[in-house]
């Protein structure tokens, strides 16, 4: 437990989740009442590419307002990591620790209605 606490100081957009008795760990893409798409670390191949993934996560982390998915803040630089992304139903889904994003969340505006009313005064 110690060990998931210094990667989550360290890597505050990882999230960890329990898909049918296995465990991930990635950036989650997008999450809704349905699905999870999420880019899975563990299956890229290189240290490189693990460390670029890391990079463009702390990016987006640290640069963006965490409501907009890391894929569409920083598009062409996660293009690389397509092969890795994985999409999950969210019924079999257990989220462990780390952040989602939704795109439902962007769609939901606030919508202020005023009321003007117009008083006519007598001269």
């Amino acid at each position: 437990m110690n060990d998931i606490n210094k990667y989550q100081e360290k890597f505050p957009f990882l999230t960890g989740i329990s898909y049918r008795d296995k465990e991930y760990v990635g950036i989650v893409v997008n999450y809704d009442n349905s699905m999870i798409s999420f880019y899975d670390i563990a299956m890229l191949p290189t240290v490189e590419s693990k460390q670029a993934i890391l990079e463009c996560g702390d990016t987006w982390w640290w640069g963006s307002n965490r409501q907009v998915p890391a894929d569409i803040y920083l598009f062409k630089e996660m293009q690389q990591f397509k092969p890795v992304l994985k999409t999950f139903v969210l019924k079999e889904v257990e989220i462990q620790f780390g952040p989602v994003t939704s795109l439902q969340n962007l769609s939901k505006k606030r919508i202020k209605r005023r009321t003007v009313q117009l008083i006519i005064k007598p001269d």
